[in-house]
């Protein structure tokens, strides 16, 4: 079982307490690369999970609301602690995640870079009156707390994620329920113990809960007093969501899948474009919505492209994240393992060629799927049509500016693309051209804390850092003042 002295508690924080699960029902946390239990988290009721809301409810202040400065020291201390701390959050993210250790320590300094953002501009949520005088009235607008909001994270990033959230919430002054995915939920834990101990915030600013997602989902769904859901997961959930809310008119932040096309021009530079696509694709064991999921090679270089990818991919190690001296962790879990097995089968039965990884037949029996590349693939694919979440590199060939694009938007989903060319103005036209909320020219890099990131089409609502962010947890209320 895993130790830490960020896991001295393992339950849920509710109004500002470590809150035993009154039922005794646990989860089991697994090390992915191992195999091996390493905790037991609890598995809170309905009625847990409506006290969280209550207690979120109670810390809520509108007549009397929270200053800037208050907030900001918030936000600075969160990040100072995830600094202070970033080796064992490291750690325990690698543990119950199974990404390189290096790579996991880094997302605690990403994470850090969300509430250091957030500090230094939240001077942009203060009151402003507008020049003009209307109607004889001077104008004042004021963004507002929306209230308590629910907050919903995935396994992939632990840390990364809440921060992206949390970070813009308490900049706006608003109390949240957290559920962090069954996968991961110590990671969360062990952000709690950070908040419990280096923060001074209000009983009930921030609760956790864990467990099913049916039950905390339903309270959160239901309840009137949490206008607003953030989640970060599956179109499928998103979709569900939606619905699920309708009736309660909720508002909705939702980053939901991705299908990125990474598209490499004839005249680009090719060790570039190839070491971006290493870094961009393989980064969480090629486990992230902005990873590149279909590759669009011109035809011209497609031969020597192939060839540079495959030296790259050859000399990657896979194995235990938390040795700090491996490339790729394993997958998540066996459904992740096997629909990128799925996939590839898929694509190799169709006629797709092997240029780098192993036959289906050949893999092993743990997690650990080896960086893959194939070739000639085509829409008729499974990995050109969903999300592969995974290691495999599907390469496909085109000819056109025109055709790359139509073949890029050939997907409900519109969360990253990339787009590898020396011709400014053909970058302008194609990113132009591309239906995603991101675009990277010359560049695989995904999010930053500084600029705002979401998705076009079935990829979302909403955007999640830059300033753009920091508004998702207010409402704008104009008070016109008269003689």
């Amino acid at each position: 079982m895993i130790e830490s002295p960020l896991l001295e508690k393992m339950t849920g924080y509710i109004g500002g307490r470590w809150t035993d699960n009154a039922q005794g029902k646990t989860f089991d946390v697994y090390n992915p690369a191992t195999g091996k239990v390493i905790a037991q988290a609890p598995s809170m009721t309905e009625d847990e999970v409506k006290a969280a809301v209550a207690a979120g409810k109670s810390a809520l202040r509108l007549t009397s609301p929270y200053s800037i400065e208050t907030r900001r020291k918030w936000l600075e201390d969160i990040r100072d602690a995830l600094k202070a701390n970033k080796e064992e959050v490291g750690r325990i993210l690698c543990m119950e995640h199974g990404k390189p250790l290096q790579e996991a320590q880094g997302e605690v300094d990403y994470a850090a870079g969300f509430f250091d953002y957030c500090s230094k501009h939240i001077q942009a949520l203060d009151a402003h009156t507008i020049p003009e005088k209307p109607k004889d009235c001077t104008w004042t607008v004021h963004y507002r707390p929306i209230g308590v909001a629910g907050l919903i994270t995935p396994w992939n990033f632990p840390i990364g994620m809440i921060a992206k959230k949390l970070s813009a919430a308490l900049a706006a002054g608003c109390p949240s329920v957290i559920k962090p995915a069954s996968e991961t939920p110590l990671t969360m834990i062990a952000l709690f113990s950070l908040m419990d101990k280096h923060t001074d915030m209000p009983d009930g600013m921030v609760n956790l809960v864990m467990g099913k997602a049916s039950v905390i989902g339903k309270v959160l769904c239901e309840s009137p007093d949490v206008p607003m859901l953030s989640f970060t997961g599956s179109t499928e959930v998103g979709r569900k969501l939606i619905l699920d809310t309708a009736e309660q008119v909720k508002k909705l932040a939702l980053e939901l899948g991705g299908n990125a096309p990474f598209i490499v021009f004839d005249d680009a530079d090719l060790d570039a474009a190839a070491d971006n696509l290493i870094a961009n694709k393989f980064r969480g064991g090629g486990q992230t919505c902005v990873c590149a999921n279909r590759i669009f090679v011109h035809e011209k270089v497609a031969d020597v492209f192939g060839q540079k990818l495959a030296e790259r991919v050859n000399r990657m190690t896979v194995g235990d994240g938390i040795n700090g001296d491996v490339d790729l962790g394993p997958l998540i879990n066996q459904a992740g393992f096997d629909k990128v097995k799925r996939h590839l089968e898929d694509a190799l039965e169709k006629g797709a060629g092997l240029v780098a990884g192993k036959k289906p037949e050949d893999l092993g029996d743990n997690l650990f799927f080896p960086p893959t590349v194939i070739t000639d693939v085509d829409r008729d694919m499974c990995c050109y049509r969903e999300e592969t979440f995974g290691p495999l590199v599907p390469m496909a060939l085109f000819r056109t500016e025109e055709e790359v694009i139509e073949a890029g938007n050939d997907t409900e989903f519109g969360l990253a693309s990339y787009v590898f060319t020396g011709d400014a103005e053909r970058a302008q036209r194609v990113a132009a051209g591309l239906r995603f909320g991101h675009c990277g020219w010359n560049t695989g890099t995904g999010p930053t804390p500084e600029a705002p990131f979401g998705g076009m089409k079935a990829s979302g609502i909403g955007r999640e850092g830059g300033l753009e962010g920091l508004f998702e947890f207010v409402e704008a209320q104009t008070v016109p003042r008269g003689f």
